[in-house]
This record gives structure tokens, sequence and C-alpha cells, in this order.
């Protein structure tokens, strides 16, 4: 071990070694739950990596909203917002938000993944008035429970 005596660790330092304790924590109590082990021992052969690697690294990289087609939303009931989420093991759950221009929720609801793929869809319940703007707002979640949210305006 080197001699870290009189070394005083900047903040930036501090802060990012008490990330890496977190997610050693995490890695852990992830690897404790069989069922949350079977999915890092799974994802981990895949990659060739050891699995306690593999849930660090998953605690310290949040999911990403890749893409929101609003190609099939026209601002009708019942119109597909598909999603395409990642993450470096898995994307845990995605939900979305359609808001006013002034911020407000006009509604909100969890998107259903499409099978073996990226693909998440949310289903829309209400219509919108006649030439409403709204923004689309996503949130995409990973097995650590970190949360990224895009959003999109419609117009």
């Amino acid at each position: 071990m080197p001699d870290r005596t009189g070394i005083v660790a900047t903040a930036n330092q501090v802060a990012q070694q008490d990330k890496f304790r977190l997610a050693a924590l995490y890695g852990k109590a992830a690897l404790a739950d069989p069922d949350t082990k079977q999915v890092y021992e799974d994802a981990a052969a895949r990659k060739g990596i050891p699995v306690f690697a593999l849930t660090l690294g998953d605690f310290l990289n949040a999911p990403a909203v890749d893409e929101i087609d609003l190609s099939g939303y026209s601002g009708k009931a019942n119109e597909p917002i598909r999603i395409r989420a990642s993450d470096d093991v898995e994307v845990s759950g995605v939900s979305v938000a359609i808001r006013d221009q002034g911020g407000a929720v006009l509604e909100h609801g969890v998107a259903a993944k499409a099978a073996g793929s990226l693909s998440w869809t949310y289903t829309t319940t209400t219509a919108l008035q006649a030439g409403q703007a709204v923004s689309i707002e996503v949130s995409a979640t990973d097995l650590p429970g970190h949360t990224t949210t895009r959003t999109q305006a419609k117009s």
C-alpha cells in the first residue's frame, strides 16, 4: 500500500470514493438477492466479465432514453408512443408523462416492454385539444434505481 500520510483528498476525490463505496454496497446487496443475482450472472456471462464488476458498473452508469418516437401519436387517445431505452444491464421500467405548456401533467403512466428488445410502448389515454402543444417526458429506470429523463416537444 502506498503511504498516504499527509495527503488530503479533494472534494471531488471524496465524492468519487463515496460513490464507489455505495456501488460496492449495492453490488453486495444485489448478489445476495437470488433473482437479481441471476440477472447479473446472465449478463456477466454474455459480456465475459466478473459478476461483481458488472454490478459496480451498473450502479455507476445510469440508463439512457435513446429515442422517443412520436410518429404514431397525433394527440388522440389509444395511440402509441414508442420509446427505446438502454442500460448496461437492464432497464427495469419506463414511464411517460404528457405535460401542457405550463408543465401541468395531462396524463401519465407506465410503458410496456416489447419482448426481447429495447423497445417500450406507452398507449395514450386522453385526447388533446386540437392544436395543443405538449411535451412528452420519458423516464427510464435501471436495476439500481437510477432514473434518466428525456423530454420531447409535440406541437
